[in-house]
């Protein structure tokens, strides 16, 4: 017996850092599963079935914000707080909780760990990652403690003190990890999300600076505050990061202004309310799952634009999903850049690797493959217009949470194929590929050049 543990454990370290994080996700969503089919994590009499739990725990740890049951409602403050946890969990990364509690005992960190470490939160470099771990963890709480008071200050005078005070934390370890789930069922409606609070711009405000925190990753943050906010300073990633981010924000919100102007999602609105309204919802896509506005309302050419925005999603090491911002842009920048006859991807006085092109091509493309695929079973399977299935695939692969209002009646087979989006969004596609392949290194034998043309 103790001979095969030994074997075991043996066979657990020669794994890839690729398949440890895959497992490690398994694992936490295995617990996650097994805590929430507990009686007493449901409200009511009996306990919620286990492909229910599996959804959820999934959708928690891969901070998607796709539910079965309203959060509020259907489960009980035990349930709660465990899908708290696992949000908490899934936004900063497994691996990173596993090395503080390694670094809180003074284990000794090796570097097959720091290398895992390395992997998970996409760190340029092994150097100093126990250090940026430290950041990470306390970059986090700082953040989600400011969140929460300034939450607070509204919550507290609506709920009470108590509930005032959960109902705040709750909300702000949701919006910064990008999360999606919410509380508000019990107030406003089951499923309601955040559209009681759409004329409320101080929660809405405070709300989206969490949002877009998180989704900006913590590499980013490091080099903002080692470098004083001096743009020139920064490296190339976080010029790119932060140039983008804010020009999506920017260019979702007046797209969702103009298509839905004068519809019916904001039927009812101030013009005031309108224009905060669309940059809550374009700030939201960036993968957190909160809406202010009543989304079946919406018109094609909005959904389409929204199914957009949450495919590119957040940035590399942070807590949001999607193909990424810098993914994205590397796209457009190869375009041009062919256009252009230019040799080499050029920006900001910088040239990048001549394989990333490819990489992010990889990314784009396992990305649209999985979410045409499974969006074409679920419109078959459940009898929905393709565009409303798209969305709902879309949402759950880029981690967004965002919903048309279908996920709740879902059966089998299409929850399975949304649980598997989430996780392959969440640990990242690159990371799932490589994850199934071979550990075996490729021959580096060059086989005879031909040319091939295309375009």
């Amino acid at each position: 017996m103790l001979r095969k543990l030994k074997l075991k454990l043996r066979l657990l370290q020669s794994a890839s850092p690729m398949k440890l994080i895959l497992g490690g996700y398994l694992a936490i969503i295995l617990i996650g599963t097994l805590l929430l089919a507990l009686p007493c994590a449901t409200a009511g009499a009996g306990s919620t079935p286990v492909s229910d739990c599996f959804f959820t725990a999934t959708s928690a740890t891969c901070v998607t914000g796709l539910v079965r049951y309203d959060t509020y409602t259907h489960w009980t403050l035990f349930g709660q707080l465990v899908i708290l946890a696992l949000i908490q969990v899934g936004g900063i990364g497994f691996v990173t909780v596993a090395i503080l509690v390694m670094v809180f005992a003074k284990k000794k960190i090796t570097l097959s760990q720091r290398s895992l470490m390395q992997n998970s939160i996409s760190a340029p470099q092994i150097g100093g990652i126990v250090r940026m771990t430290k950041f990470i963890a306390m970059g986090t709480l700082a953040v989600e403690l400011v969140g929460a008071l300034l939450l607070s200050f509204s919550f507290v005078p609506r709920f009470g003190l108590l509930k005032g005070i959960y109902f705040s934390f709750f909300h702000s370890v949701s919006a910064f990890c990008n999360g999606g789930f919410d509380l508000m069922g019990g107030t406003t409606g089951e499923f309601s999300s955040l559209t009681g609070s759409g004329g409320d711009w101080y929660v809405g405000t405070v709300i989206m600076l969490l949002i877009f925190l998180g989704g900006l990753g913590f590499f980013v943050w490091h080099d903002v505050i080692e470098h004083r906010f001096r743009f020139r300073r920064f490296r190339l990633q976080s010029k790119m990061v932060l140039a983008i981010s804010l020009g999506l924000v920017a260019a979702g919100a007046l797209t969702l202004a103009v298509l839905e102007w004068n519809g019916g999602l904001y039927e009812g609105l101030s013009w005031g309310e309108r224009i905060h309204a669309s940059l809550f919802q374009s700030v939201s896509l960036r993968t957190a799952g909160f809406n202010t506005v009543d989304l079946g309302a919406m018109t094609e050419g909005a959904q389409f634009v929204m199914i957009c925005l949450m495919l590119i999603g957040g940035s590399t090491g942070s807590t949001a999903g999607g193909i990424k911002t810098t993914t994205f842009w590397v796209l457009c920048i190869s375009i041009f850049a062919t256009f252009g006859r230019k040799k080499n991807i050029e920006m900001f006085g910088r040239r990048m690797n001549e394989g990333i092109t490819r990489t992010a091509a990889c990314v784009f493309m396992t990305y649209l493959l999985l979410t045409a695929g499974v969006s074409v079973i679920i419109s078959a399977i459940e009898g929905l217009p393709f565009l409303t299935a798209l969305f709902e695939t879309v949402s759950a692969m880029a981690t967004v949470g965002l919903t048309l209002g279908i996920t709740p009646g879902l059966g089998m087979v299409s929850k399975l194929l949304l649980a598997f989006l989430m996780l392959c969004g969440r640990v990242g596609s690159i990371t799932m590929l490589l994850a199934f392949s071979s550990d075996k290194r490729a021959a580096n034998s060059r086989l005879p050049l031909e040319n091939v043309q295309v375009g």
